[in-house]
């Protein structure tokens, strides 16, 4: 039985989410309330303050529910549940009205293609017999050649390998990540009626949406044909036509499915992870009836330099022009480098993540911030004997995975583990010399990159200047980015190796300092025109 529904926020503002900005909890690495070295559910609420205190809208909480963490927490065993290690379901409630009564929306991770190998499902797939109906569930396939030895496509593996795993009956069944997460098949009613069970569950609880993972798969053609051999395989790569394992026209229909759900909700709304360099391509999962919001990544795979940050920006909001949905801006997230990292480390990824955040900041839409991103967090490096991320050891230990992202959060103190636990190991080691980045140490300093983000927040949530959801590019110095937004905002972003003088009007905020009426390279100013 579910519980009563969670007082959810006011449903005024239906469209809350249209110029939200969340903020990414990868939950092990961001506070652990209970000492054992992980994140967890009592650690988010305990540091509730900090992000109301910080600005946010709204959350995403990466998954939560009972799994065996093959590809932690992406490989669910029961998605309408709590995994032990980050507590449980009254856990859950007593965060989500802790969040809503400090006016923080809240919103989960959705995992539909696929489930853990320890799902009651498959478990009962893996003995019963081919053909019957617990294996309709899942994609099982014979294999081809003379005795069925080899794959039945030659997919391969997001995480690396094979997408096949063959079972001791002879049969195989697809895993676009790792054989412990076998992919289900949406052409089954059940399994999309089971979806739709899991979507109410959260959403009676009072949960104000969801992100959907992988949300271009889930859908597979007919007859699995073979797929066009490519350099780049991996979940980052440019899923172009003739990559069957994503983007099938049949994904659609279920996103409109989704939509229905959610609209059964008012004030809820549904953002996918849809890895899809096609911008037009990308539009389609924006149509009306299908999601609110998709992350657009091309900020993320932009280099540093005013010509690809401005095609970026060009690129995502044509992508949205024809369609009801906002941008959605993204730096960082849990399955890429850091930006502060990408953008040359130390003092120098610093500057320009500074920088880099005025901008995703001053443009229209939707933004998601990645926990750390506010504290200037770097990747770090790992010894190999402590990476837990499946694409290391799937690679043949030759791509070290997403681990170096996935350290886990600097509150306090001088030594490791920053407050983040009362344990000193924790999940993933934390380095020497992070006292400086704590939240603690930056919250004390107004020329942090913590204070950066309360004011610009701050401002964005206040101030007149950042309304409108178009803008207007302004001529700019070469190796400049300049826009004004309809509110009055102007941004300029100097990339141009020099100083460049800065447009008349009321500096706002900056992100470095303005000596004489100039901004220094690797920097940004809002101005209020």
């Amino acid at each position: 039985m579910n519980p009563e529904p969670t007082a959810s926020l006011p449903t005024a503002d239906a469209d809350w989410w249209r110029n939200a900005v969340f903020y990414q909890i990868y939950i092990r690495s961001f506070a652990d309330g209970n000492g054992d070295g992980v994140g967890d559910l009592a650690g988010i609420r305990s540091r509730l303050p900090y992000l109301a205190d910080l600005g946010v809208d709204a959350l995403w909480i990466t998954p939560f529910y009972p799994s065996p963490m093959a590809d932690h927490g992406y490989d669910v065993a029961d998605p309408r549940d709590v995994e032990p290690v980050f507590g449980d379901l009254a856990e859950f409630d007593a965060l989500l009205a802790d969040a809503h009564a400090l006016g923080i929306r809240v919103t989960v991770d959705l995992v539909p293609n696929h489930s853990s190998h320890d799902h009651e499902w498959f478990q009962a797939a893996l003995t019963a017999a081919p053909g019957s109906p617990e294996r309709a569930r899942y994609l099982f396939r014979d294999g081809r050649g003379a005795d069925g030895s080899e794959p039945p496509n030659n997919w391969p593996s997001v995480f690396g390998g094979p997408a096949w795993t063959r079972v001791p009956d002879g049969q195989w069944y697809l895993h676009l990540f790792a054989p412990e997460q076998p992919d289900l098949d949406f052409a089954n009613p059940e399994v999309v009626a089971d979806l739709e069970e899991t979507m109410r569950f959260w959403l009676d609880r009072g949960v104000d949406g969801f992100r959907i993972d992988v949300a271009h798969g889930m859908a597979k053609p007919e007859g699995l044909p073979d797929m066009v051999p490519l350099d780049d395989t991996g979940l980052l790569a440019d899923h172009m036509p003739g990559d069957n394992r994503f983007d099938s026209e049949g994904v659609h229909a279920l996103h409109r499915r989704i939509r229905s759900v959610v609209d059964e909700y008012p004030g809820r709304m549904a953002v996918g992870e849809v890895w899809l360099r096609d911008d037009q391509r990308l539009a389609r999962y924006l149509r009306a009836d299908e999601l609110q919001l998709a992350f657009n990544f091309k900020l993320v795979t932009a280099e540093w330099s005013a010509e690809e940050l401005r095609t970026a920006v060009e690129d995502s909001l044509a992508t949205v022009a024809g369609s009801p949905a906002p941008a959605c801006w993204v730096l960082s997230n849990h399955d890429v480098s850091r930006h502060v990292t990408r953008y040359g480390g130390g003092e120098l990824g610093t500057r320009r993540a500074r920088a880099a955040a005025l901008l995703q900041l001053a443009l229209p839409g939707a933004v998601y911030l990645y926990n750390g991103d506010e504290l200037g967090m770097p990747d770090v490096e790992l010894p190999d004997e402590v990476l837990q991320d499946p694409i290391w050891e799937r690679s043949g230990r030759t791509e070290r995975g997403r681990d170096a992202c996935r350290v886990p959060m600097p509150w306090s103190g001088s030594e490791p583990p920053y407050g983040f636990s009362e344990k000193p190991e924790t999940w993933l080691p934390m380095p020497e010399g992070w006292g400086p980045l704590t939240a603690e140490a930056q919250r004390a300093r107004d020329d942090s990159m913590l204070s950066l983000y309360r004011a610009a927040l701050a401002l964005r949530a206040s101030s007149s200047a950042l309304t409108g959801e178009d803008l207007e590019w302004l001529q700019a110095p070469d190796g400049c980015v300049a826009f004004r937004r309809p509110g009055g905002l102007v941004c300029l972003l100097n990339l141009s190796g020099a100083l460049v003088p800065v447009p008349e009007g009321r500096v706002l905020l900056s992100s470095a300092p303005v000596d004489g009426g100039s901004l220094p390279d690797d920097a940004a100013i809002w101005l209020q025109a």
